[in-house]
């Protein structure tokens, strides 16, 4: 605190004049200095509820980028299961076919095996008889 000299009157009024000056100009300053201060919690509370709300529209994204994740697996996993059921449905077609073409080509071979049976009889009683026409000839040439 400052000390003013004594005079007449009482204080010395340019000392206390000037002391009044710095207070109002120091004061002033403090005024200035508050209201800096607050324009900048206003500008800084701004920008606050600013990234709040980019926050929150960042959770929001996050949790619809996770739920369609979620969705797109298991979208994925059931037509994982389609897929393979139409797989082994296919699989099941093609080897009953495979089968049933066996069963055809087995039945033929079995007919055709039947067939050259009968066929090699069949030429064996031939190629008898000629071999009987030809005993038959030379038995009639030889009597002649």
């Amino acid at each position: 605190m400052e000390k003013f000299s004594h005079e007449q009157d009482g204080y010395n009024k340019h000392e206390v004049n000037k002391f009044i000056d710095d207070v109002i100009v120091q004061t002033e300053a403090v005024i200035n200095r508050v209201k800096s201060q607050q324009e900048e919690i206003r500008s800084l509370k701004k920008e606050l509820e600013h990234y709040k709300k980019i926050e929150e529209t960042l959770k929001s994204a996050l949790l619809n980028a996770e739920k369609a994740s979620n969705d797109i697996k298991q979208n994925a996993i059931e037509e994982s299961k389609i897929i393979v059921m139409d797989a082994k449905r296919n699989a099941s077609h093609i080897v009953n076919d495979a089968l049933m073409r066996a069963e055809k080509i087995e039945i033929k071979a079995d007919t055709l095996e039947r067939n050259i049976v009968v066929f090699k009889r069949k030429l064996k009683l031939i190629i008898d008889q000629q071999l009987a026409v030809v005993d038959d000839i030379e038995e009639l040439d030889l009597k002649d």
